[in-house]
Parts: C-alpha cells; sequence; structure tokens
C-alpha cells in the first residue's frame, strides 16, 4: 500500500449569514481550523443584499492559502 500526502496549496470557502456577527463568527471558526492545516488569509470579498422580506443578508468568499 502506497500514501501520498499532499499539502493544500489554495482553498476557497464561501459564508453566509443574516448579521455581521454570525458570519463574523463562521469565518474566525474557519481560520482557526484552517491554521491546523497551515492554511492562512489570502483575501476576503463580501457582500450584502437585501432578502424578499427587506431583510440584509450577508455572505462572504474568503481564500487561504499555504503559508510559506
Amino acid at each position: 500500500m502506497n500514501f501520498q500526502l499532499d499539502l493544500i496549496q489554495d482553498k476557497i470557502e464561501f459564508f453566509e449569514a443574516y448579521d455581521l456577527k454570525t458570519l463574523e463568527k463562521k469565518i474566525n471558526t474557519q481560520i482557526e481550523h484552517n491554521k491546523a492545516i497551515l492554511l492562512q488569509v489570502h483575501q476576503v470579498s463580501h457582500q450584502m443584499i437585501t432578502d424578499e422580506n427587506g431583510k440584509p443578508y450577508y455572505s462572504a468568499v474568503v481564500h487561504f492559502k499555504a503559508k510559506k
């Protein structure tokens, strides 16, 4: 049996929530998880829209890259 281990170089994750506090908590939790596999935040992009009820809806894309 042959095992080959490769490091993850890039990882993109998507997050969404109805308030900024929840969105931030989700992102921070995932940042801590990704530190364990030697990834750090490279770029963050976010948007806010209103749903059909006029309630704000937040989304974010976080690009993680391997630490050098």
